[in-house]
């Protein structure tokens, strides 16, 4: 059993608790943490993405964000960023490899596996920039069938029209791109 916080829509923890199955059954507004992977080409930025597991909850099969969970009760956004990079990717990273980018909402109700799944996240968002060799990470296969450097542009233009290949949330994109772009 997973217990995450109940937060409020500044993604501060309320003192009160959910079991994760029940925050998507409910809609419950929990907490989670991403971590974008990204390297500097001559023109723009690669993201690195995880294609998700076949089993997973949501969004099966589909790219995604390169490191993403939920943020456990009692736990704070950068240790969960943290435990998740090492966890799926291998990637045993410091507080001070992540810069904070910033901070979005999920929420949406979908089918997978024949049940409704309601999602409703307040979303930290952190930056990884340390070179990355794709072919030589550990990847946790209960949650990751691969990862591939993509195009952040090209994701961000797809992603306008088709939803086959990508599951990125469009707002946690945009404020990474905006990031990058400040910096």
């Amino acid at each position: 059993m997973e217990l995450l916080d109940i937060c409020d829509e500044q993604g501060n923890p309320t003192g009160e608790t959910v079991e994760r199955d029940i925050a998507h059954r409910d809609g419950i507004l929990h907490r989670t943490a991403h971590v974008w992977i990204v390297r500097n080409k001559e023109k723009g930025f690669d993201i690195l993405l995880q294609k998700r597991s076949m089993e997973k909850e949501s969004f099966p099969g589909l790219f995604d964000t390169s490191s993403a969970g939920h943020i456990p009760a009692g736990d704070d956004p950068v240790t969960s960023a943290l435990r998740e990079l090492e966890e799926e990717l291998g990637i045993k990273a410091e507080k001070e490899d992540l810069l904070y980018a910033g901070m979005f909402r999920i929420r949406y109700e979908k089918e997978f596996h024949g049940r409704i799944f309601k999602d409703n996240e307040v979303t930290r968002v952190f930056v990884y920039r340390k070179a990355v060799e794709a072919g030589n990470l550990k990847l946790q296969k209960s949650e990751v069938d691969e990862v591939r450097w993509f195009d952040l542009e090209e994701v961000r233009e797809e992603i306008k029209t088709s939803r086959d290949r990508f599951c990125v949330p469009s707002d946690g994109l945009e404020l990474l791109r905006e990031y990058l772009m400040r910096k």
